[in-house]
């Protein structure tokens, strides 16, 4: 059973209706600007063996890994068949709502690394998923948790729209850790856009991740 963190109050959002209402058409569209999406393959090609099984949880129609980059096997998840399907990097995937059920349908100790991007702040449950991620994942394999500072407010719970960057990164990091996840490595980076306008000095969407790891001792059962 998951450790609860979040208050009830905090899973809240402004627009309570279904999410697969939401996201029923499909947006082939980049939610963040291509210096955050450099920034998140690099971060990708340095902490993720090659050979892992991946798991790119509330996935869409692109998954941000490295080419060339060689993995056993990268399954996809998210609400959108038609966002998933249109992703070449994924050898399988499926469709569910984890507002509704955080039950995932995958077996113990299978996979090396799990990657969140700009998905997170849409949780509701996000002890309860935490929890099954760290049953699924091998000892001494990786959740890489991504985000920026945009969202869709009306879809994000409480707890994301009230808070900071920083009030983001230590709840990721809280959350993790009560269910049993390695200590958090916390990044935060301001990037430069990209072309000309970073050539003038201007900013690029900030960076920020949680990386943690399962101990290495853990039985696969956890």
């Amino acid at each position: 059973m998951a450790v609860l963190v979040l208050e009830e109050s905090q899973r809240r959002k402004w627009d309570s209706a279904d999410d697969l209402l939401f996201y029923a058409e499909p947006r082939f569209v980049h939610h963040l600007d291509e210096s955050f999406r450099q920034r998140l393959t690099q971060l990708y090609a340095e902490r993720i063996p090659q050979g892992a099984v991946v798991l790119d949880l509330m996935s869409s129609w692109v998954s941000h890994l490295p080419e060339p980059g060689v993995y056993e096997r990268v399954i996809g998840h998210g609400l959108n068949e038609k966002e998933l399907a249109a992703n070449p990097r994924l050898d399988s995937y499926w469709l569910q709502n984890l507002n509704s059920n955080q039950v995932l349908p995958l077996p113990d100790a299978m996979v090396d690394a799990t990657l969140i991007v700009a998905g997170w702040q849409y949780l509701q449950y996000p002890e309860a998923i935490a929890a099954e991620l760290l049953r699924l994942t091998k000892p001494g394999g990786q959740v890489i948790v991504a985000f920026s500072n945009r969202m869709f407010f009306t879809k994000a719970p409480l707890i994301w729209t009230d808070g900071s960057d920083e009030d983001h990164l230590s709840y990721v990091a809280a959350v993790l850790q009560a269910q049993g996840w390695g200590e958090p490595e916390l990044i935060r980076e301001t990037t430069r856009a990209a072309g000309l306008m970073g050539m003038l000095g201007q900013s690029g969407d900030p960076f920020f991740a949680v990386i943690s790891k399962k101990d290495q001792a853990a039985r696969s059962s956890s």
